[in-house]
């Protein structure tokens, strides 16, 4: 017999671009943001019985009307916003989580300082953020980035590893180590300013990063979460996947050249991964 264990739906992807015009400038926000709902949905998956579900046309349909009226200038105060809006529409939820990423628009350098209204898209970087409200209680927030692209030139080796058979990775002292992380960390509570937060967190992060000596990814993955914890007690926790982008020396010997390890090939795949929960 069939037993229908945990349900949720929701609307994925739902992109938006929201200009805020000043007299003097234009800031822009680009916002891609996902809906989760959680209730008693039972007799629509058991008897095809859709009373009482909302339409995900109409959560895609919600997201433009609340940021049309919206004062939020970072996804997490514009995912907080929106779970209350979903949640006083629908009581009967137990659980509506909201997801938003942010790609990041910065106003053009020109003679003079930055023009009012031509922008420039930063990347690959994106700013995440969830918040997951639940009736009677506060929201939950997590903040973070995804597609952090960072590399370091020195100060990183893999030496001591498992060895047998099987094994032709050469020890090294001294090699490239270079990521894409996935980063994000769960606030005791919601920010006043999460902008704020999230930049100082992320200097803590890039600053150990940067400056520790790394005896392997996880090393240094732990270091970046530790020292993060250490510095900013509104932080619980932090989940970090560093994928290990390898840059390998390139085999000059056959063109009679040497290579002081200078000259790298870069391969994204296949990539070793790299991922721990770190809390207090």
């Amino acid at each position: 017999m069939a037993v229908l264990a945990e349900n949720h739906y929701g609307k994925s992807r739902v992109r938006l671009v929201k200009v805020v015009r000043t007299p003097d400038h234009h800031d822009v926000y680009e916002w891609t943001v996902g809906l989760y709902l959680t209730g008693d949905f039972d007799a629509c998956y058991l008897a095809g019985d859709n009373t009482g579900v909302m339409a995900t046309d109409t959560m895609k349909n919600t997201v433009y009307a609340v940021a049309r009226t919206s004062t939020a200038t970072t996804p997490e105060d514009f995912a907080v916003e929106l779970a209350r809006n979903i949640a006083a529409r629908k009581p009967t939820l137990t659980q509506v989580r909201i997801t938003v990423e942010e790609k990041m628009w910065q106003r053009l350098k020109v003679e003079g300082g930055k023009h009012p209204s031509a922008f420039l898209q930063r990347g690959p970087d994106v700013i995440t953020a969830a918040a997951v409200l639940t009736p009677g209680a506060q929201p939950v927030m997590t903040s973070g980035i995804k597609g952090l692209v960072i590399l370091k030139t020195a100060d990183s080796g893999f030496l001591g590893f498992e060895r047998d058979a099987l094994t032709t990775l050469p020890e090294t002292e001294d090699r490239l180590l270079g990521t894409e992380a996935t980063i994000d960390w769960l606030y005791t509570a919601l920010p006043a300013d999460p902008a704020a937060v999230r930049e100082a967190v992320m200097q803590t992060l890039l600053g150990t990063f940067a400056a520790h000596h790394s005896l392997s990814v996880q090393h240094t993955l732990y270091a970046m979460a530790e020292a993060a914890l250490a510095a900013h007690p509104e932080l619980v926790e932090l989940n970090l996947t560093m994928p290990n982008r390898h840059n390998i020396p390139a085999d000059l010997a056959r063109l009679g050249l040497d290579n002081p390890n200078t000259i790298f090939i870069p391969t994204d795949e296949p990539h070793g991964h790299i991922h721990a929960r770190v809390t207090r």
